[in-house]
């Protein structure tokens, strides 16, 4: 098996929609081709599949091992991308040694280890003690599938999750997490007529993934648009009539946008802290995030306008939330112990406001109390906040005896040690701990960049050693 196995596979899987909670397509998919290889396959009620390759001749005795990956992705595009998940192929090219999917995401997250698994259990040639392949759903908004399995449903005691994104890393443990919602209910009221209406707009920053991008000092457009609505709302009375901003819960806010309207005579003071506070970004962001922008254009919009007090209560509340790394492990040197993302600020329908967020820690009390702070934040500033959703970390083992087996098959390949890392995102293992307390796991993959948002990539010469990897572990378990 080769490299360019998994990748012609993977080209395969981005022709088939499985956007979260929409994933059955691709389920109809695995199964076919399941039956295409001669493989069992079966599916339980919430959707996760398992392909099982049975033991070759004399490997009848080799532990069963568990292969895995989530079968859905997060689909985000970049706007005015005229792109439909539920029935689009992913668009891709390759750059520069790298796949990659410039105006949405690529799926690589986790599609690449879904052909992985595929290609191991499909080649005739590799022989193997026997194999289950298990493909979770929902993984991406609130690991659903993991969740819900049925512990009969695998008989392995070995899993590998095939659902990191750096080559050359073993991980061995990973964050817990918690969502919070915070809802306004606003009173819509007439616009000023005599108002000039304007839409503030902050977009092209990078984004990225909630857990292994938080600490990267990116932007979060969420919190910029607030800052600036909050230097206009300090020096002029205006008025909102829309706003928008982020939309995945483990995604980095990449764009938002509001709609404001201030008196006639405030245009030329409202224009210069614009571009105060537009220069004062890009050159805070200069390094980490450079091509941020912000836009300022006149709008026709005949909206009613939200209240000024929940208007003022959101702006305020909005500056004030927290977002970013909080804390830094004392244990593991540059781990991300608890972290948030401010990730979405969407209108609803029946005048309310929706402001969605999610925390993160391995350790149930730290991120229940960074999950608190924000309730407070949003609390007083007048929302209904309410929590859903948790799901506990990984603790990591240093005696687990797949790790010692990945960490020698790695110095025999490459010649040098792998990194044992411990990830600030949240894994699937984490509930897998819970429900399979005896089973031994670890997580590895090839190096994607950009997971989450429009232009994530794959290198494909870390799919090379990813895929030399594989192989060599799966052949020397015994």
């Amino acid at each position: 098996m080769t490299s360019n196995d998994i990748l012609e596979i993977f080209k395969e899987i981005t022709t088939v929609p499985r956007e979260s909670g929409h994933e059955e397509k691709i389920i109809k998919w695995l199964l076919d081709f399941a039956k295409k290889h001669n493989l069992k396959a079966k599916k339980d009620k919430i959707g996760n599949v398992l392909i099982t390759k049975e033991a070759d001749k004399g490997k009848e005795n080799v532990p069963t091992i568990i292969l895995q990956s989530h079968s859905d992705m997060v689909c985000e595009k970049n706007a005015g991308v005229e792109h439909d998940f539920q029935k689009d192929p992913i668009k891709y090219e390759i750059e520069d040694g790298w796949l990659i999917a410039k105006d949405t995401t690529l799926g690589a997250d986790c599609g690449i280890g879904m052909a992985a698994q595929l290609a191991i259990v499909s080649d005739p040639k590799l022989k193997t003690g026997k194999i289950e392949a298990l493909f979770t759903v929902s993984e991406e908004t609130g690991l659903d599938g993991a969740e819900l399995l049925d512990p009969k449903f695998v008989t392995g005691n070995i899993l590998l999750n095939l659902d990191s994104e750096e080559e050359g890393e073993l991980c061995i443990g990973c964050s817990g997490g918690i969502d919070t919602t915070a809802i306004f209910k606003y009173t819509a009221v007439p616009q000023t007529k005599s108002y000039l209406k304007y839409k503030f707009r902050v977009f092209g920053s990078m984004g990225g993934h909630s857990g292994d991008d938080i600490n990267k000092n990116r932007v979060n457009a969420n919190q910029q648009l607030a800052r600036l609505l909050y230097k206009i709302m300090d020096k002029h009375d205006i008025e909102l009539y829309e706003i928008d901003g982020g939309n995945k819960r483990n995604a980095i806010a990449r764009e938002a946008y509001a709609v404001v309207g201030f008196p006639k005579s405030a245009k030329a003071s409202v224009t210069k802290i614009f571009k105060a506070v537009e220069a004062e970004v890009k050159d805070e962001f200069s390094i980490p995030d450079p091509e941020v922008k912000f836009e300022m254009l006149p709008v026709e919009c005949n909206k009613k306008a939200v209240d000024r007090n929940t208007a003022a209560a959101l702006i305020y509340a909005a500056v004030a939330s927290p977002h970013g790394y909080y804390k830094l492990s004392d244990k593991i040197p540059g781990l991300v112990e608890i972290s948030t993302n401010f990730a979405s600020v969407k209108m609803q329908p029946g005048n309310k406001i929706v402001i969605g967020s999610s925390q993160r820690s391995a350790v149930v009390s730290e991120r229940r109390w960074m999950a608190q702070q924000m309730e407070a934040c949003w609390a007083l500033a007048g929302a209904k906040v309410t929590h859903e959703g948790e799901y506990p970390g990984w603790i990591p083992s240093l005696n687990s005896p797949i790790l010692e087996l990945c960490k020698k098959s790695y110095k025999k390949l490459f010649g040098t040690e792998a990194k044992v890392i411990v990830t600030p995102a949240g894994l699937e293992c984490g509930l897998f701990s819970l429900k399979f307390p005896e089973m031994d796991m670890i997580s590895f993959g090839p190096t994607l960049r950009g997971v989450h948002a429009p232009g994530e990539k794959l290198n494909l010469a870390s799919l090379d050693k990813f895929t030399d990897l594989l192989v060599e572990v799966v052949k020397s378990i015994q």
